[in-house]
């Protein structure tokens, strides 16, 4: 069974919040405005959309990495 595993390089980030926009309930935005994975969702929490925040960030600063884990 696959997984994925998100993160933000956030000496990338540009606060431009796509990603929040494609995926309120992985990504939201510090008090600064850069975009960050909200805690216990690194897993995409099942969002069909992680993707497509990924794809949607101007200086993609997502990473979205597929992981391995052990069968449920």
């Amino acid at each position: 069974v696959s997984g994925v595993r998100i993160s933000v390089d956030r000496d990338v980030c540009i606060g431009a919040g796509q990603c929040v926009l494609a995926a309120p309930e992985v990504f939201t935005q510090d008090d600064d405005g850069l975009s960050e994975v909200l805690p216990g969702r690194e897993d995409g929490h099942g969002s069909a959309m992680v993707r497509e925040a990924a794809r949607a960030c101007p200086v993609s600063a997502i990473t979205v990495r597929e992981e391995a884990r052990a069968p449920e």
